[in-house]
This record gives C-alpha cells, structure tokens and sequence, in this order.
C-alpha cells in the first residue's frame, strides 16, 4: 500500500478529503482545530510540487445549498494558514468545478463547495464520485470522523485511484493510535468506559473485553450494573432493558479473566440541576430520592492507582455530568490521573465527543498521547467494525 511519506507528488493534482465541518459564527471559525490538523498533509503535497484539491462536508444542508453551510469562510481561514495561493470554486462537481481544477497550478490550493450539497454524496453515487475524481491524478483520505460512512467522497471515489490512492498524516495516525490499543498494547492495559449509556457502548466493552487487563466502568452507565446485582441507586439513570446486558458482561469479563471495576462511591444530587443539593454515599446506598451524578472521592482515589499503574490507557467517556460545575471533579481526576500516566510512560488514546470536549476544557490536550477527531468513526473502529474508508484505501 503506497503511504503519503513515499509517494512523490512532483506534477501530481491530489485531491483529499478532509474534515473541515467546523463551527462558523458570523462568518468567522470559532475554532480551527481540524483545519490545522490537515495541514501536514497539505504541505507535503504542496512541498514536494503537487497540487492540492481539497472537499468536505460542512454541518447538514437539506436539499441543496444554503449560504450558512458554504466553506467559503473556511478559504477565506486557510489562506490565514498557507503562504500558498487559496482559490474557492462555489460548486463540487460540474463545469465550474472543472475549470477550476484544470486551471489550478502546482503550489496551489483548490477548496471546493460543500459536498452536502449534493444529495447524491451521502448516497455514495457512483457519477457523482466519477466528477469528484476528474482532473485529478492522486486520492488522499485525511477525514478519519467520516470513515464509517461509505459516502462518495470518503469511499466510493477510492476506485477510481486504483494505485494511487493513500491516507493522509492525520488518518495514519488516528489508525495507528487505535491498532496500538487494539492489537500492540504493552500490559497493564486499560480501558475506561463512560457515558450515559450501556446500550451504546455494548460493543465496544464486548470486543474490548478481550483486548485489555482491566476495565473501568464509570458515568451514567455503571447504575445499570449496579441494578442488574440487585443494589440500591436511588432515582439514578437506568436502563432496565439492558440489566441482562450488563450480567453478561460481568460475567464474561470473569470468564476471562478481566479485571471490572465499577464505582465504589457517589456523588448524589436531589435533581439534575447545579443548584441542587447533594452528599456522598457509597454507590449501592443511595437515598431514593437522589440520583448519582458523579463518582466520590474513594472512587477517584481507586481510579487513580489503577491508571497510574497502567501502561496502555484507552478512554472514551466522562465519569459523571462534567458539563455541570457541581459534577465535574470525577472526569477532571480521571483526566488528570491519565495525564500523569502518560508523563510516567504509558501510551494513553482518548476517544469520543465527552472525553475529548473533557480533555481541552480541562487544556489536557498536550498531555495525552493521543487524542482522536473521529467520534462516531472511532467507536465503529473499537466495535471491531471495518470502516468503508479505511477498507476503501486499504483494499
């Protein structure tokens, strides 16, 4: 498989797709986190005296364009980035389009209109891929939060670059980060399972399960397992269709040997409210009338020593409602305490929209080895599933 680093892009026009779906106020990017992202992958290209030919998607359009979805901003944001010339086409695929390229000159940046503009992108249309991949002589995927979706741009268009087709810097890194944990991790390894709910994490933990030394099951979703051993949680968040999930898992992870450890300690609120009052009890000894909201002290002091005598971390879920100030030292402890590990030596993966947001408000960023772009993708990748645009790439 050719990879970006041995691949000479001397008289090359490379089109990749990238994730530029980035927040835009009053025309203005809120936060350029994924643009900057890219840029190795654009400037290796561009270094070695190619062309470069950029497409995403942008929020979710219905039925065509709309002015607050355009990526014109984002021309406008690159050109701030790049010494390199940044030319805008309004369009994707089409006559425009075309002639943009075609004029394009090596050194130069092309960015084209949202790709959601077009409906037959989601559809993963064939005519559609064939127009994107027009003029061009090189497939580049650097758009690792849109690998599990087998769209034109992130998929189908693969084909049509039979040998020249390679994931950009920021894909091979995600991917390598995610094998590591998967299939390299040096023991102890962990992973650290929150979140809301079981149900949308049973596949994760199952597959999982046989990857890792221990796992810790914290946030929302540990009161299902708490229920399913018969335990007191109060008017705590529950998912009763899922109490014999939660047994199987338990008894799986003893099957094999698997380390499960839940909460100890609670932190109780009278309501989901930061005004609420609150104390703190042992887990299976909540008052019904008060719900977990948070892991206690004990439980942070018992989270702590295992992180910190790990050597593979994987983290994908708060421990409690950190977006409320009240109910946030749980997921700042366990971000502090994976951050101390990874300074110590371990490798440390931090996946998932919570964690992530977790891990900038409390500016941990710089602290984790790595820290994923793709949530959806990322979970998928966990699950054991093949992605399409990995699978697009990789076959």
């Amino acid at each position: 498989m050719k990879t970006i680093d041995t691949y000479n892009f001397n008289g090359q026009k490379a089109i990749i797709r990238v994730d530029f779906n980035v927040p835009i106020k009053d025309g203005i990017i809120t936060d350029d986190t994924r643009i900057r992202a890219a840029l190795p992958t654009i400037q290796k290209i561009l270094n070695d005296g190619g062309a470069v030919v950029l497409m995403s998607h942008l929020g979710r359009p219905k039925g065509g364009p709309e002015e607050k979805y355009s990526l014109k901003p984002v021309a406008v944001h690159l050109q701030k980035l790049l010494p390199n010339k940044i030319h805008f086409v309004e369009d994707c695929i089409g006559p425009k389009a075309l002639e943009a390229k075609t004029r394009l000159n090596f050194g130069e940046v092309l960015l084209l209109e949202n790709l959601r503009f077009h409906k037959e992108e989601e559809a993963g249309d064939e005519m559609f891929s064939r127009d994107l991949a027009s003029g061009m002589d090189v497939y580049v995927n650097d758009a690792f939060g849109t690998a599990h979706r087998a769209h034109a741009s992130t998929t189908i268009i693969a084909q049509f670059f039979p040998n020249n087709k390679m994931f950009g810097y920021l894909m091979e890194k995600e991917l390598a980060a995610m094998d590591k944990v998967l299939h390299n991790a040096e023991s102890p390894s962990l992973a650290i399972i929150g979140g809301a709910k079981v149900s949308s994490k049973i596949e994760v933990i199952e597959n999982l399960l046989s990857r890792v030394d221990t796992m810790i099951i914290g946030g929302g979703m540990a009161f299902t397992f708490f229920k399913a051993m018969g335990k007191n949680i109060g008017k705590s968040l529950v998912e009763d269709d899922h109490l014999e999930t939660a047994r199987k898992i338990m008894h799986k992870a003893k099957e094999r040997g698997i380390e499960l450890l839940l909460p100890i300690d609670s932190l109780n609120a009278s309501e989901f409210s930061n005004d609420a009052q609150t104390n703190i009890t042992n887990i299976d000894n909540i008052p019904s009338d008060m719900m977990g909201l948070d892991i206690g002290p004990k439980t942070i002091d018992l989270f702590d020593n295992i992180i910190r005598s790990s050597k593979t971390i994987l983290w994908n879920g708060p421990m409690g409602v950190f977006e409320m100030e009240k109910f946030m030292k749980g997921t700042l402890e366990i971000a502090k305490s994976i951050a101390k590990a990874t300074e110590e030596g371990a490798f440390s993966l931090v996946g998932g929209g919570d964690s992530v947001a977790a891990v900038n408000q409390f500016n941990l960023e710089n602290k984790i080895s790595y820290v994923s772009t793709g949530g959806g993708a990322m979970l998928e990748y966990m699950e054991g599933k093949v992605l399409p645009g990995v699978a697009a790439i990789r076959s």
